[in-house]
């Protein structure tokens, strides 16, 4: 499966982008990513570092059973 639509077509897992400027240190952008896993239930699925310095974080996390819509036609 291309990396792409990984994200939008994997059921099981919610994915939130998040930038992080070239002007964020490094130990403050790990604080930010704690504080996300530690009271969001994130998790690091893709960092990537580009040429100015800024990073990409893509987080992931489990959906939970109450966001998962049931199908149509489908009593759960």
């Amino acid at each position: 499966m291309p990396r792409e639509n990984r994200a939008d077509s994997d059921p099981d897992w919610e994915y939130a982008p998040l930038r992080i400027p070239s002007d964020v240190t490094r130990v403050n952008a790990a604080v930010r990513l704690a504080l996300h896993a530690e009271y969001g239930g994130w998790e690091l699925a893709r960092v990537r570092k580009y040429e100015d310095g800024s990073r990409q974080v893509l987080l992931r996390r489990k959906r939970r059973a109450a966001e998962m819509v049931p199908m149509p036609g489908l009593i759960a």
